[in-house]
This record gives C-alpha cells, structure tokens and sequence, in this order.
C-alpha cells in the first residue's frame, strides 16, 4: 500500500513508523525540513520538504498513484485543504484528516465531509478521542490502561500489582484452574521496564504492571482477583478547562448517575467558555497548582482528580499535589512517552496518552483488511487487535490449539455473533468470527497475514 503521511509530528512519526516497519510505500511531507530529515534517517520511508496542501507538493510526494493520503499537520484547515486537493488532482482512493478544533465536529454540518463537498473519508478528533479515554479510565478507577473492544463487551484493563496482589508467585496456567468461570486473560507483562507476551507457566510479581483482556461482566471480579477495589466516582476535579476537560465535563454531567465535578482553568476567557457551556459543572479560574484553590475545590475529598492541560509537566504536578492533599485518585494526561516511567515513582495512578489514542484510532482506519479496533500499548511497542476472521483467513475452521500463533500473540477473545468466548484450545474460529489478540510490534505483520489482510483492501 502506498501511503502518504502529511505532518511529521509526533502522531505523523508514530504512524509512519508502524506502516514502514510493515513494508508499506510510505513518504512523510512537512514543511519543517528537520522533521522530514529525521523520519527518513530513522524509519524505511521517503521524505517530501513543503506545504502539504501544496499540489506540486503532493505530486512530488506520490499522490498520482497514492492509496491513502493521512492529514495530521498541526493545521486543521491545511488537512482539509490537502483532502480536497489529493481528491480533485490526484484522485486519492482514502483521505484521514486530523481535525481538532470542535466547530468543525458539530453533528449538524456533518454533511460537509460528503465526497461531494469537502471529501474526507475519515475525520479523528484527538479531543474526543482523549476524552473517550478519560471517561474509561474514571470508570475502571483501579487500572493504569484501559480500552473497550467487541461492541463494548470485553475491556483491555492495565493493572499495576502490589505486594498484597493475592495471585502473585502463581503460574498463570494455575491461574486459569483456580479461576475456570472467569473470562480473562494475562495477554501482556511489564516487568522491569520490558513488555512481553507471557507463558502459562509465567508467574507474576509485585510491582509488574499487567495487560488483561476480559468480558465487561468479569471486569469487577477480575480486579478483586488481583487484589484492586473499585469504588464509585462521585466527586470529580478535572484541571484544564480547554478542550478536553470541556468535553470530559460534558459526559459527566450527561451521566444518569450525580455526579459533582468541578473544572479548574488558568485561562479567565476559557473558563468563562467553559461556565457557560456547563450547566451543573463549578467552574473555578486560577492556577491548577496553587494548593489553597485546589482546596477550594474539595480535592482532599475528591474520589478523582483528572489533570489535562496542554503542558505534560504540570499536569504530572497537579496529580502529585493532588494525591498529597488527599485524592483518592490521580490521572494525568502525558503526552511525552519517556515520562510515563515516572508515574509509579511519583504516585500518579493513571495516565492518558493522547498521542497513542490518536494514533491508535488513526490506524483502526489505515489496516487492511476487517479490522474493526486497534489500541497502541505504550511506546508502540504492542497492539491489541480486534478484527474480523475471512473465509481466506489461515485461521478460519481452525481450533486454537491448532493455530501456530507466533510468541509474541495471545488471543484475548473470540466473539460468535453477540456471544463471546474464552479463547481455550478447543474454541473453533470460524469465518465471520471477530477474534482480539495482543500482539508484540514485530509480530503484528504476522497477524495481518493470519488475517488475509490483502484480500479485502480496505
């Protein structure tokens, strides 16, 4: 497939660096020559210096004959203006925009997208996509990670173990006799630094950080197992009132159940914007890190405090802070990858990034084949991939115990029309299945040949 990648930003690089790293034809266009010098010395694509929406540009960059073109500049309206030219000149087959400001997400000018007027195929919102995941993370407040799949039947949960975990020095093969009616699955460990796909005969240990793949029923009991407690969300403090926090706010106040949230932004004529948008939502203005307004805000008695500015650092302090005034929950949106490491040591329970989210709802959209979710799990380094099994599958009419899996593979789930199932050795994979596996980075080409991607383009 030939693809090219507009903006070599950070979303750009990431998503460059998975569609080269499976042999696709990938050319990445910036108009910041040291963005575009650093893709091609480092990743398998080529490189195009200039304004994306440029048509000389485009043309330089391959569009004649480009699959998909991907919008991701730090311009709304350059992707926009780049989707209308690689359709109008070049007659580009797919076209993903990135837009991020909210006027152009009203459900009501939805039309404008149509291919006959402003043809984009796909439209990501990083806001909306990042509130998404704030919202899951407050409603699993036990884990570090989490991610719904199969209709919003099964999650992906992150749990970080204690010393008090009550499975720990277990062999997961144990495991799954001890608990034989539950649906979960240890797909991934991190120890150490180093993620891996584990053995049954892998045991766990304090201060791993684990990757569960379970059916929404189980997702309580599947948290007692591991020694977590959940408890209701009733007092929020969210820091940042701009996008985010707004959309964030919004869903909790659209919530049956009462909740009380307050916002907090730096900002005066954001948090105005803010005030008035929400209808039961305290909006305070001021600094997120002064302790006397985080007290004001009932933190010390917050069941969570969620902390999305634009700036990672400060929202890595208002977390601590928090947690030190008596929050029973921190969560920080962390744009940077190499500070998430940092989290466990300062007490932050859970973070949200929004590169990942993006970049993972960027490629849901770029696979071939039917794949129908995919999640980015921490610095890229593994997938989990949810799709739907084809008649030319290598899998289909195969029992799991059967199936030559690489290492790095573990089949979180297989879904039967609305039954899902536990993948054990005997569950037959059928065709118009949709399975979930987690999958090591270098794996995942593997997986899309199991998948018989090429067969169904797009």
């Amino acid at each position: 497939m030939k693809v090219i990648i507009c903006g070599a930003g950070q979303v750009g690089w990431q998503i460059a660096r998975h569609l080269s790293g499976e042999r696709n034809d990938v050319t990445v266009v910036d108009n910041n020559p040291e963005l575009v010098r650093r893709a091609t010395e480092t990743l398998d694509v080529q490189g195009v210096t200039g304004f994306a929406s440029y048509p000389d540009i485009l043309e330089k960059a391959g569009a004649r004959d480009a699959d998909m073109i991907i919008a991701a500049t730090h311009s709304d309206e350059v992707n926009m203006v780049t989707c209308q030219v690689a359709h109008s000149v070049f007659g580009v087959p797919r076209k993903i925009a990135r837009l991020r400001a909210q006027n152009y997400l009203i459900p009501a000018y939805d039309d404008l997208y149509r291919r006959d007027h402003l043809p984009i195929d796909v439209v990501i919102s990083p806001e909306r996509e990042v509130a998404e995941a704030a919202m899951q993370r407050l409603a699993a407040p036990a884990t570090f990670d989490t991610e719904s799949f199969l209709n919003g039947r099964a999650q992906l949960l992150g749990i970080a173990l204690d010393e008090d975990c009550p499975v720990l020095n277990t062999p997961l093969r144990q495991l799954t006799e001890l608990f034989s009616t539950l649906s979960a699955i240890v797909v991934g460990v991190r120890r150490g630094g180093r993620l891996f796909a584990p053995e049954p005969g892998d045991q766990l240990f304090p201060d791993d950080q684990i990757y569960v793949f379970v059916q929404s029923q189980d997702v309580n009991r599947t948290l007692e197992v591991f020694g977590k407690t959940t408890r209701k969300q009733e007092r929020i403090v969210i820091v940042g009132g701009g996008n985010v926090g707004l959309a964030v706010a919004r869903a909790l106040e659209a919530r049956t159940d009462r909740i009380r949230a307050k916002v907090i932004e730096m900002s005066r004529p954001r948090a105005e914007l803010a005030a008035d948008s929400l209808t039961r939502t305290i909006v305070l203005n001021g600094d997120g890190l002064d302790i006397d307004l985080l007290m004001e805000a009932n933190v010390d008695r917050a069941d969570a405090v969620l902390a999305v500015t634009d700036d990672d650092k400060t929202n890595m302090l208002v977390a601590v802070r928090a947690k030190a005034a008596g929050a029973s929950l921190s969560i920080a949106l962390v744009n940077d990858p190499t500070l998430v490491p940092l989290l466990a040591e300062l007490d932050i329970d859970a973070y949200i990034n929004p590169r990942a989210t993006t970049v993972s709802s960027i490629l849901r959209h770029v696979r071939h084949g039917r794949v129908r979710a995919i999640y980015s799990i921490g610095d890229a380094e593994a997938e989990l991939i949810e799709a739907q099994v084809l008649g030319t599958s290598p899998l289909a009419g195969r029992l799991v115990r059967d199936i030559e899996f690489p290492e790095g593979v573990l089949v979180g789930a297989v879904m039967k029309g609305d039954k899902v199932l536990k993948p054990t050795g005997d569950v037959r994979i059928d065709e118009g299945d949709v399975i979930a596996m987690f999958a090591m980075a270098k794996d995942v080409p593997e997986v899309e040949r199991l998948l018989q991607v090429s067969v169904d383009f797009f």
